[in-house]
């Protein structure tokens, strides 16, 4: 019979090690790569600074009621439970309208990048709805708030969001590859928009 042994991988200390130090290395280049395109400017560490000590309020409250409805029972097979699908949609709502965002694409954005998951941790570190760096609670000097909190995510993201549609001139593909990190590529942008037409859009 054949000696098969030496085609099997042996794994030993040494093996185990490198592999470890291998994937935590990739880890750390996909980080720096996002950090990278948001890293760290001063204009939106200020934009966020603010973002995160203002007051919440509905710029139009019919308007948004009106959108809630038809909204809620397109998001109602994600999140069945009325009371948090209504909770998220006011935020969404108010945090895109408080950055003259269009809600819908906002949800979008959530769509491709948590599939509304709160608690989603990307192999890159961002976190929650929005995908949010972490990096960013530091430099606005709020390193003890939470990304998983619906609230800061969607002031955070929003306000990144905004920040780079202003910065590309209101050119919706490319700020979307900034945001993500994907300057350069379509992949993301595509999925956003494919989203946006196929579940969002009114």
């Amino acid at each position: 019979m054949p000696n098969t042994t030496r085609l099997q991988i042996t794994t030993t200390p040494y093996t185990l090690t490198a592999l470890c130090c291998t994937i935590l290395f990739s880890l750390f280049t996909a980080a720096t790569a996002l950090a990278n395109d948001q890293l760290i400017d001063p204009e939106l560490r200020e934009l966020l600074k603010k973002a995160v000590n203002e007051s919440d309020s509905f710029v139009d409250r019919f308007e948004a009621e009106v959108w809630l409805m038809d909204m809620s029972n397109r998001l109602k097979p994600r999140l069945p439970d009325n009371t948090k699908r209504l909770h998220l949609l006011k935020l969404i709502h108010r945090e895109a309208r408080r950055n003259d965002l269009h809600p819908e694409l906002v949800l979008a954005v959530i769509d491709v990048e948590s599939n509304f998951n709160r608690y989603a941790i990307s192999k890159a570190g961002a976190m929650g709805l929005m995908q949010v760096m972490p990096f960013w609670l530091k430099e606005i000097g709020r390193p003890g708030d939470n990304l998983f909190s619906i609230r800061t995510n969607l002031r955070m993201g929003c306000t990144i969001l905004k920040y780079y549609l202003d910065k590309e001139k209101g050119n919706l593909t490319h700020a979307l590859m900034r945001y993500n990190g994907s300057k350069g590529s379509y992949r993301y942008t595509t999925k956003v928009f494919r989203a946006l037409d196929k579940k969002w859009r009114n």
